[in-house]
């Protein structure tokens, strides 16, 4: 775990550094070319459609239900609350991050929640830990192994597509992506962590 954390802030603090000193980061150099030509495809509309289910407006009731949904499977508290309460402190942690590393975006798209700070993305970040502990709990209860494996393999799909699709849509540098992947990645562990610290004999 200390070894993976070091492997991820390594990269993240470089950007870090560069973006509060007034550089653009190598990696956003050489990829924000990309983006610049999708608006208006099927690609961009496709993106657009993907980056909703990580918005406030999408996750705060989806958190709501799931939580309910949890307590019910579990017949317990501590999963939905480690579920809600995690996700919600991600996003507390991201805006954190965003008023000490102040970064302009690429461009502002009110429509996909594209306002505000753009380093580290909320988008990958808060999916990454609600979908994350969502495929958690969830298989934790499938008895099935191929089908926890499908569940897995499909919330991480999701959680990719929605991290990209904020690149896709030019919301977001290609580093605000991959900081909010790696910095949720890492609070995901934790609270996994944290669960299994508390609850260790849940099956």
């Amino acid at each position: 775990m200390i070894l993976l954390t070091i492997v991820i802030f390594i990269p993240i603090s470089v950007w870090i550094f560069q973006i509060r000193n007034g550089y653009v980061p190598l990696v956003d150099q050489w990829t924000i070319k990309l983006v610049e030509g999708y608006a208006g495809t099927p690609l961009y509309y496709f993106a657009f459609a993907i980056t909703q289910l990580g918005s406030r407006q999408f996750l705060i009731p989806f958190v709501l239900i799931a939580s309910v949904i949890l307590a019910l499977i579990y017949k317990h508290l501590l999963p939905p609350f480690i579920f809600a309460g995690g996700t919600l402190f991600s996003y507390f942690i991201n805006g954190f991050i965003k008023d000490i590393i102040p970064r302009e975006r690429p461009s502002i798209i009110v429509a996909a929640n594209a306002v505000g700070g753009s380093f580290p993305s909320g988008h990958a970040m808060i999916s990454m830990v609600c979908y994350g502990l969502l495929a958690f709990f969830i298989t934790r209860k499938v008895k099935v192994h191929s089908i926890s494996i499908i569940i897995q393999v499909s919330l991480s799909l999701l959680v990719f597509l929605i991290g990209i699709s904020r690149f896709i849509i030019n919301a977001h540098y290609l580093t605000d992506v991959l900081a909010g992947f790696g910095i949720g990645f890492i609070l995901l562990i934790c609270y996994i962590y944290l669960y299994e610290k508390l609850f260790p004999k849940e099956s």
